[in-house]
């Protein structure tokens, strides 16, 4: 490999937008919408398999396994076939850009990080975490507008990703920095200083001014959540304690988060950065203090997000609706075959 891969990896709505724009403003980085790459790999059936993909997943993933162990390295050969499909794909992207550096930081690879490991055992790492609470609130309001019940059925991201990522922080083999998203916002000149020097790359302080800089046209393209990078021009602290205020207003949402908190490890809240003994000391100092969120204002993005997850929810329940879709897409299909 004649370029290096970075990752950022962090949850949905813990700040990897902001820390992807602030490196890819780096003359050496490209960077860009989430690629999704990795994902469906990981799931093509030898390590990971798609239960609801147009084949009977099962018998893939056995014919795959049984190929694989008649290859002369075995799983090493697969391993190296999958990485070769990569470094041809972002290789030839970051060739059209002089840049040495390519930096993908698709949140969904938060899951996939074992086979990620395997793939790329070479890549530079960034964990970027942030207060649980914080994230959950975030993840709620953007695109359940706040109904944490909905959110949480939906995806509960927090029982998802933390125990993955803690796992990866726990691991020696794959090289990493682990960031705190309020330390990043508090001090970037700091932290992003640390992670140039993990990457091995010279001090480009400027970068922290990311809005000042226009992203690369692919970044206004493509999967990526721009809510609240696009409102500033550089780290700000200001969204630290909005998840405070929500739950001191709202027992019932504050009830949820205790019951979610107390499924997760208490040791993988303290390899994650916010273990049990402080993780509620925010709201206990805040005590007294609440005042109801504002309603966020309009954002196309986040527009398309709820209309997704209110239809799927509304075409998953059958009916009336999921009939019209089911006749729709059949007229779609005939109509474009070629």
């Amino acid at each position: 490999m004649d370029y290096q891969m970075l990752f950022i990896i962090g949850m949905p709505r813990s700040g990897t937008t902001m820390l992807e724009r602030i490196l890819e403003s780096h003359s050496m980085i490209m960077g860009g919408p989430e690629p999704h790459l990795l994902t469906p790999l990981a799931h093509l059936g030898y390590f990971d398999k798609v239960d609801k993909a147009p084949y009977d997943h099962i018998l893939a993933a056995e014919s795959q396994k049984l190929f694989v162990s008649n290859l002369p390295n075995k799983e090493r050969d697969y391993i190296d076939a999958c990485r070769a499909y990569c470094d041809v794909l972002y290789g030839r992207m970051l060739s059209k850009t002089g840049k040495s550096i390519y930096l993908d930081k698709t949140p969904a690879y938060g899951l996939i990080l074992p086979f990620l490991e395997k793939i790329y055992p070479d890549a530079k790492y960034i964990v970027l975490s942030r207060h649980p609470l914080a994230i959950f609130s975030s993840f709620a309001n953007s695109f359940f507008d706040g109904d944490y019940q909905t959110a949480q059925q939906y995806n509960p991201i927090l029982n998802r990703y933390i125990p993955v990522m803690t796992k990866f922080l726990r691991q020696d083999k794959v090289p990493f920095i682990h960031v705190k998203y309020e330390d990043l916002v508090k001090d970037p000149e700091v932290w992003v200083g640390k992670i140039y020097e993990y990457i091995g790359i010279p001090f480009e302080k400027e970068t922290i001014d990311y809005g000042k800089k226009q992203p690369q046209p692919e970044a206004k393209k493509g999967l990526g959540d721009p809510l609240g990078v696009d409102k500033h021009s550089r780290p700000t602290t200001k969204s630290i304690k909005k998840w405070v205020n929500e739950l001191a207003s709202d027992s019932s949402k504050l009830q949820l988060m205790k019951k979610v908190i107390n499924q997760i490890d208490p040791e993988d809240l303290k390899t994650f950065g916010y273990p049990l003994d402080t993780l509620w000391k925010p709201l206990e100092e805040g005590a007294g203090k609440a005042i109801a969120p504002k309603k966020k204002g309009f954002s196309v993005y986040s527009l398309q997000r709820k209309a997704i997850i209110t239809l799927r929810s509304k075409a998953q329940k059958g009916g009336m609706f999921r009939k019209v879709l089911t006749k729709t897409k059949l007229a779609c299909d005939v109509l474009l075959r070629e």
